[in-house]
């Protein structure tokens, strides 16, 4: 009996998948070997990328990129700038809603010259607070409070406190679509008792209190996000790869068990479970598509090759193909397959295809590397 890779559950020797979070057995050895690269050596797909950059930059040996590989939950948390979600996946839990606001609050009572004042300072140094350009109510209240003009001092307290609830409700539509975008990831409920808070003061009237509250929800969900950061990372990286499995034709089903598991644990609150479980399902979805993604990397070269013989530039492509063997090396499998979107984007649409017809350019069978096993 051994243990399996992803989530440590015993597995029978005589076992197709492991019983709690499906996966394949067939990985299981992938997985290991990944989950470290303790033996410090380039893996053969890093070769093979570095052959066939050699195959298109005749200016360049065939080198694999200095440093060592990353460990499986070493690398560094960084990929092009994306939304929690990059695929339409659904979502992982279906999040109590948190309630809009709906109008601009009452202006509670402020009777006399006196209180009038005393209200006209406090939305001054909330004005302050929210950054708010008060110029031309500064220049009005020192003209009203010279004479004690009730009717203007009066007039300044309704139309600051109509600019700072504008304000206020614009930050507080602001922090909860950053809220609905984590909300069905992660649980939030520091944050939606503090947008429960928030909609009270304000109907109140009560604008100090309201941005108390929105400052505690900026903090809460600055938190979250930072606590999740790598969570969602692996997330998208998982429903990227799961999409280019499907777009290159394979079945990622033996893979996706540790995905659905982590997703699980993610939606739970079961960080750093769900962290480990996606880490593996990340290298049990590559070694998936392994292969196909190859064997696409050798047709897209060929065609660039035939390009190039028909004096095409090719140097775009060839920096997403030094690309994606850099981002393979830090286990950035978001990063690579963007760069293996854009790689595959310029084959097609830069000149005809290989196989359409025409004859394409030798490629010396010495630079024809073998898949990685």
């Amino acid at each position: 009996m051994v243990a399996c890779p992803a989530c440590g559950t015993p597995v029978p020797a005589e076992a197709t998948a492991c019983p709690r979070c499906h996966l394949a057995t067939s990985l299981f050895s992938a997985v290991v070997e990944a989950a470290g690269n303790a033996r410090g050596a380039d893996p053969t797909y890093l070769r093979t990328i570095a052959e066939l950059i050699s195959t298109l930059d005749l200016t360049a040996p065939a080198t694999v990129p200095e440093g060592p590989v990353q460990g499986l939950l070493a690398r560094p948390a960084r990929f092009p700038a994306l939304s929690a979600r990059a695929a339409a996946e659904p979502p992982s839990r279906t999040p109590e809603p948190v309630a809009p606001l709906r109008g601009l609050p009452g202006l509670p009572p402020a009777t006399g010259v006196e209180a009038m004042r005393h209200r006209i300072e406090e939305y001054f140094a909330l004005g302050r607070r929210l950054d708010l350009d008060f110029t031309e109510f500064e220049r009005r209240y020192g003209a009203a409070k010279l004479t004690d003009d009730e009717p203007s001092l009066d007039a300044l307290v309704r139309e600051m406190f109509v600019h700072l609830a504008s304000s206020l409700a614009e930050e507080y539509d602001s922090a909860l679509a950053r809220r609905n975008e984590l909300a069905p990831l992660v649980p939030t409920p520091s944050a939606d008792v503090e947008f429960d808070a928030t909609r009270r003061a304000l109907a109140d009237g009560d604008l100090a209190g309201a941005q108390r509250r929105l400052a505690h929800v900026r903090d809460t969900l600055g938190t979250i996000e930072e606590e999740w950061a790598a969570g969602r990372i692996l997330l998208t990286e998982c429903d990227l790869l799961t999409q280019t499995a499907r777009d290159l034709g394979v079945d990622p089903a033996p893979a996706l068990g540790p995905f659905e598991e982590g997703r699980s644990s993610f939606s739970k609150g079961k960080r750093q479970e769900a962290e480990r479980l996606l880490a593996r399902a990340a290298v049990a979805l590559w070694a998936v598509i392994e292969p196909p993604f190859f064997d696409e990397l050798r047709r897209q070269r060929d065609r660039l090759v035939q390009q190039r013989a028909a004096g095409v530039d090719i140097g775009p492509a060839l920096t997403d193909l030094k690309e994606i063997s850099t981002e393979l090396r830090q286990r950035n499998f978001a990063g690579m397959l963007f760069a293996f979107r854009r790689l595959r984007a310029f084959g097609e649409g830069a000149g005809p295809a290989v196989g359409d017809g025409s004859e394409p350019a030798p490629v010396p069978e010495t630079v024809r590397p073998t898949r990685a096993d």
